[in-house]
């Protein structure tokens, strides 16, 4: 059997992943964030003083790429870190008011991507194909 990458979830998961970065890059370079810093963002957006730990458990991302995103966002003055109160190893992660305000903008220009990615779509073959991926997300994790 001959294979064919235009038939492999994997492959087309990839290209997708892609084309979302791309477009979300194209918006959040205007704001001042890149795509992967959008989902420490996220995060934090929901909860701040998370430590980078906890943002490792809730990302499931690469120690090493976790610390040069959080390098580069305190370096763009997206995050601070400050002494965690009771462990000593630990910093928490907040952020700065330049993060707050571009929270609204942020959340509108990945919801712009999304819908770029989306286009033609009818609203039901874009809920069954987000179900489709949660449900290979969740195949995916549980091996």
């Amino acid at each position: 059997m001959a294979f064919d990458r235009m038939d492999s979830a994997t492959y087309l998961a990839s290209l997708l992943a892609k084309s979302f970065s791309r477009a979300l890059q194209q918006r959040g370079q205007k704001l001042g964030f890149a795509p992967g810093q959008f989902p420490v963002l996220l995060e934090l957006w929901s909860e701040e003083g998370l430590t980078q730990k906890q943002l490792l458990d809730r990302l499931d991302i690469e120690q090493a790429t976790m610390a040069n995103t959080l390098a580069r966002m305190e370096r763009d003055g997206l995050i601070l870190r400050k002494k965690h109160p009771t462990d000593k190893r630990a910093q928490q992660i907040f952020l700065t008011d330049k993060a707050r305000a571009m929270e609204a903008e942020a959340k509108a220009a990945a919801i712009a991507a999304d819908q770029s990615l989306f286009s033609g779509f009818r609203h039901f073959e874009r809920e069954l194909m987000l179900e489709y991926m949660r449900m290979a997300i969740a195949n995916g994790a549980r091996d």
